[in-house]
């Protein structure tokens, strides 16, 4: 009786989510570049990165905290992981990610991420000098997400993120608040589906002492200063629905191919697909696909990622207990710049 409580449950959430996808998240390309925060779309983790992020129906741990909060769930241990990701290389732009999850008890799983985008040095540049050379200044966007999920039964999974956004730079600032929920479901041994609702929350706001100007007004003999006040802007939401289907099992090896279906509030809608090979679960190899409609020409595409990933992690026994530390590295092609190199390291204890 438990389980078909549980699975009408999950049967019901999946409704729901899939009437948002139609009704409210349809791909809608005329607005791309209208949302902010767009840190919130950019994947941390190097493990995932490696399938363009099409593993969302298969991803365990810390990593479920950016694709599908449920796959936290599937955490065994406690789990510290740290990532760095030189985005669009040749840019300048570096982001760090680390993480911490642990079991909390009755199938209960809670974690804390961290992510900051760096952007170096940039110069100061005003109306009477706009050739700079009178300092620099330094963007600083964050987000710290706190993630709970539980396993409901041997076949359900889900959870929620609430994440606290942050952007900034010397005298101008904006923070909101915004959640994920994420289900998974196991169908026997080999098959996985998910669904995550993303970035879901109020608009943001910029202020700031940035915004105001000193001006003197015709005909008076005193300067005022005057606030002009920024426009809102919205979040990117977006829901994600994925499989993962494992094609070949056995003791030594496993090779699971991934699909997924991106439906976007601010862009065009995404498709991708991904396939991972694991060798007695110590060396894994990954390659992944992420398409949208005009992701190849220069004209039409919205997008820096031109479509291909591919990555590897190495885990390894770091005690007799069971504890163990491994290494994740992806590559994602763009257009412009180099692409993106990810690394990361991952300690099971």
């Amino acid at each position: 009786m438990k389980n078909m409580q549980h699975t009408l449950l999950a049967s019901a959430a999946l409704t729901v989510c899939l009437m948002l996808t139609t009704a409210v998240f349809a791909g809608n390309p005329d607005r791309a570049g209208s949302a902010g925060a767009g840190q919130l779309l950019i994947n941390p983790w190097a493990q995932s990165n490696g399938m363009a992020g099409t593993n969302m129906a298969i991803t365990e741990g810390l990593e479920g905290t950016f694709l599908n909060a449920a796959g936290l769930a599937f955490l065994n241990q406690n789990e510290l992981r740290f990532a760095n990701t030189q985005y669009l290389s040749g840019s300048g732009i570096s982001i760090n990610a680390i993480g911490f999850g642990t079991a909390v008890g009755d199938g209960g799983v809670l974690g804390l991420t961290v992510m900051t985008m760096g952007f170096g040095d940039i110069p100061v540049t005003t109306e009477n000098l706009p050739e700079g050379g009178i300092g620099t200044f330094s963007p600083a966007f964050s987000n710290i997400g706190v993630t709970y999920s539980k396993a409901f039964s041997n076949s359900i999974y889900g959870g929620i993120t609430m994440r606290i956004v942050s952007e900034a730079i010397s005298n101008v600032r904006a923070s909101g608040v915004c959640f994920d929920a994420g289900i998974r479901y196991v169908s026997g041994d080999r098959l996985n589906f998910g669904i995550a609702l993303r970035n879901v929350g109020a608009p943001m706001r910029f202020a700031g002492d940035g915004l105001t100007v000193t001006a003197t007004p015709q005909g008076s003999p005193t300067s005022l200063t005057m606030l002009q006040r920024s426009e809102r802007y919205e979040l990117p939401s977006l829901v994600n629905i994925g499989f993962g289907y494992d094609v070949y099992q056995s003791e030594m090896l496993n090779a699971t191919f991934t699909g997924q279906f991106i439906s976007n509030s601010f862009t065009k809608d995404q498709f991708g697909g991904g396939l991972e090979f694991s060798y007695n679960d110590r060396f894994t190899l990954r390659a992944g696909y992420l398409w949208e409609d005009g992701v190849n020409g220069d004209e039409t595409i919205t997008t820096a990622f031109t479509g291909p990933a591919a990555g590897f992690s190495v885990n390894l026994p770091a005690s007799t207990d069971g504890a163990m530390i491994g290494i994740d590295y992806s590559y994602r092609t763009t257009n412009p710049f180099n692409g993106n190199h990810s690394i990361g390291i991952v300690l099971s204890l």
